[in-house]
């Protein structure tokens, strides 16, 4: 399972590459908005760090508009997947852009179907939100358990990037159930070390050296 981190922030950025298990970033217009200084010198920043597919995402809504802004997103650095949402006018961009052989990663979705229509118009990426669809009273990981095993029908080359993730056991029901990425904040990545019991038996061990040491 590859590891996503999902933010535009350079130091959290660092510190999860440094971990030594980031395989790539997602970025969104609000994580964005979040940080100073330009977009494209953000992306630019992020690519240097990261050698793994990096999301940014279009802002335009028409099908055009988002393929001239993918074009250019896919300039800036060969890592870049366009981040496209899962529209009608979004589907006839992706279909354009993977033609093109530039990778989309087609964010927004929340149904079965809207995954399986993303897969059919060739996107490298689907991005199912689960945090926000438990967020409405619906169980975000059934999407992600019906969009993996549809793909696995079909052997559709898109994989599937779990993203709204809001705590470690999203991502091991989404390793569990086959998902190929899961994208999560920096503090989800914190979490996913962490164990009580771990920190108990550091410390005992430690406690025991220092008797040995004095000996």
């Amino acid at each position: 399972m590859k590891f996503f981190i999902d933010t535009a922030n350079i130091d959290e950025i660092r510190q999860a590459a440094d971990i030594g298990v980031l395989d790539g970033v997602t970025t969104n217009p609000s994580l964005i908005s979040k940080e100073k200084g330009k977009f494209e010198d953000i992306i630019r920043q992020i690519c240097e760090i990261v050698d793994g597919p990096i999301s940014a995402e279009v802002v335009a809504t028409d099908a055009e508009g988002m393929v001239a802004e993918g074009r250019k997103l896919s300039e800036i650095h060969k890592n870049i997947v366009v981040k496209v949402p899962c529209t009608v006018d979004g589907l006839k961009a992706t279909k354009k852009l993977s033609s093109d052989g530039i990778g989309v990663n087609m964010t927004l979705v929340f149904s079965p179907s809207q995954a399986l229509l993303a897969a059919k118009a060739g996107a490298m990426f689907v991005s199912p939100f689960v945090g926000r669809l438990d967020d409405i009273s619906h169980y975000g990981m059934q999407l992600v358990e019906q969009i993996v095993s549809i793909y696995n029908n079909y052997d559709y080359d898109t994989e599937v990037l779990v993203a709204s993730v809001r705590n470690p056991l999203h991502l091991v029901d989404a390793a569990m159930m086959g998902a190929h990425v899961a994208t999560m904040p920096f503090k989800v990545i914190e979490a996913l070390v962490k164990h009580p019991l771990t920190d108990i038996g550091l410390k005992k061990f430690l406690e025991d050296w220092e008797k040995v040491k004095g000996r």
